[in-house]
């Protein structure tokens, strides 16, 4: 989830500090293994499990993180074990200390202030970005439904959202620090401000203020009850120049019976709704959406409901999921549709999906496109248009977090190509150089002082510049999206850990010498 994504930033930090860490490749070596998850889908648990019954084959000490251990803790496999929750990383460190030193710490609690529910972790936390153009903010944490399916929300809770002025705060930190685009995302971002008294619409609004010239902002997934409320509104924030005309909507089902079962408090009209109202007030923009294949109860029927909604509006980015029971939920204690029958509709789907190409019509059209990143065999670099459609282009190193104009030559199911115009101006957005690739984000003097103060060279330890280059933290975990979340793990202990990163494991290694 993109949303663990945010969170799996914090934690390169302070490892990436010349005098704490040196980079291991072989996991072996470690000494004590953190170890997140992701509790959306069972293919993502039980490669958790596979994880922590590795590490105790190795006879690693283990500190287990992430909405598995969060939802149920009293799992027989994690008996023993340390657990750090989803509301607790900033205490990373004194679980992992309390760890190496033999004791099973677990520090699960929400926290609160005057009995009202805090959201996740500080924003003003240090981190290191994966992709150092781009920051990922998390505005709000859990959710205002009670889907049947989902168990997400037993380890995030009830909504919590961040007060604007310190989302708009780590903005303009963020701009500071040369990031040309802003992610926002959380389980719903559509729910954002209705515990805190203001709305995502508001929040908004006040973000484009501080966003730059050459910059963008991209809003991540809502559900539709909480956007019915505010399509004028978001119709208007989704037109504004540097917010990209993107916006993804999860269905689930195209079955009102289905929807009631899963308990998703809106029917398909009112999902219509939404989408027919920003295709006509928002030209072009690119809706995203989610559908669940064999959900309990779900017959043919319905499931020939939902195959001619993507008919109709031939989404260009449609993330289909086969379902799967969660433990816990009550849609698990439902009458499950055949397995077989579960694989051949989402085959079915997925064959409907690939039958139409969205951007043929594109070809030929001259666009601006913001470069982020390099594709991933290295060929071309990544551009998003204003429709945060994907668009490749030429790897020229000065087009890197600039604005670039190029004429559409060819089109795939998921990118186009373009070519840059001969007369086309590189825009550079107004903004700081961008930090180098693995430097820490939010870095400030005085924490700088304080680590350097706690943490004192040790001339034995080599820095390692190539640390937390690539993919490190997300090797292992099923999909691109799932990292490691931790922070903090060398800062305010008086003990020098060497910090290495296992590229076949989902997970960070320490070493304690």
């Amino acid at each position: 989830m993109l949303f663990q994504r945010c969170e799996g930033e914090i934690p390169k930090n302070i490892c990436k500090t010349k005098t704490v860490h040196q980079e291991i490749e072989n996991a072996s070596e470690a000494d004590l293994w953190l170890l997140n998850s992701c509790t959306v889908k069972n293919p993502a648990e039980d490669h958790f499990r596979n994880s922590i019954k590795k590490a105790q084959e190795e006879n690693k000490k283990i500190v287990l993180a992430g909405c598995v251990p969060q939802a149920q803790p009293r799992q027989d496999y994690l008996k023993g074990l340390s657990i750090i929750g989803v509301q607790q990383i900033d205490r990373v460190v004194e679980v992992v200390e309390e760890t190496i030193k033999g004791h099973s710490v677990r520090l699960l609690s929400q926290k609160k202030d005057n009995g009202k529910r805090l959201g996740g972790a500080r924003l003003d936390l240090p981190k290191i970005r994966r992709n150092p153009l781009i920051e990922i903010i998390s505005i709000n944490t859990g959710c205002l439904n009670a889907c049947t399916y989902c168990k997400t929300k037993h380890a995030r809770g009830n909504l919590a959202s961040y007060p604007v002025d310190e989302l708009v705060d780590r903005a303009k930190q963020s701009f500071q620090e040369g990031v040309c685009e802003i992610w926002l995302t959380s389980e719903d971002t559509g729910a954002y401000g209705r515990d805190i008294g203001t709305s995502l619409p508001a929040l908004l609004w006040k973000l484009v203020e501080v966003i730059p010239e050459g910059a963008m902002l991209r809003l991540g997934m809502t559900n539709p009850p909480y956007i019915l409320e505010h399509l004028e509104e978001m119709a208007k924030i989704l037109n504004h120049p540097r917010v990209y005309a993107f916006l993804h909507i999860p269905v689930q089902s195209a079955s009102d019976t289905v929807l009631m079962e899963m308990k998703r408090e809106y029917c398909v009209a009112d999902f219509k709704r939404v989408v027919d109202f920003l295709k006509d007030k928002v030209p072009g923009i690119t809706i995203a959406t989610d559908i669940i294949c064999g959900f309990p109860g779900e017959t043919d029927q319905d499931f020939q409901e939902t195959v001619k909604l993507v008919e109709e509006y031939k989404f260009p980015s449609l993330f289909i999921n086969q379902f799967y029971p969660r433990p816990g939920t009550p849609a698990a204690k439902m009458e499950q549709v055949p397995a077989q029958v579960k694989k051949q509709r989402t085959k079915d789907l997925s064959q409907v999906f690939h039958s139409y190409n969205p951007y043929d019509h594109k070809i030929g059209e001259r666009q601006k496109v913001l470069v982020t990143e390099e594709s991933f065999d290295s060929k071309f670099y990544v551009a998003h248009n204003r429709f945060y459609e994907q668009v490749l282009v030429p790897k020229n190193p000065t087009f890197m977090g600039k604005m670039v104009e190029v004429n559409v030559y060819e089109s795939g199911k998921h990118f186009m190509k373009g070519q840059p115009v001969s007369d086309a101006k590189v825009y550079a957005p107004s903004i700081s150089k961008p930090l180098a690739k693995g430097e820490i984000s939010g870095l400030t003097e005085f924490f700088g002082h304080k680590a350097r103060g706690i943490l004192a060279p040790r001339p034995e330890i080599e820095p390692t510049p190539s640390v937390l280059e690539g993919e490190v933290l997300t090797t292992g975990l099923p999909g691109k999206s799932h990292e490691m979340f931790f922070t903090w793990l060398c800062t305010l202990t008086k003990r020098h850990h060497r910090v290495g990163l296992g590229r076949h494991f989902p997970f960070l290694c320490i070493l304690c010498p």
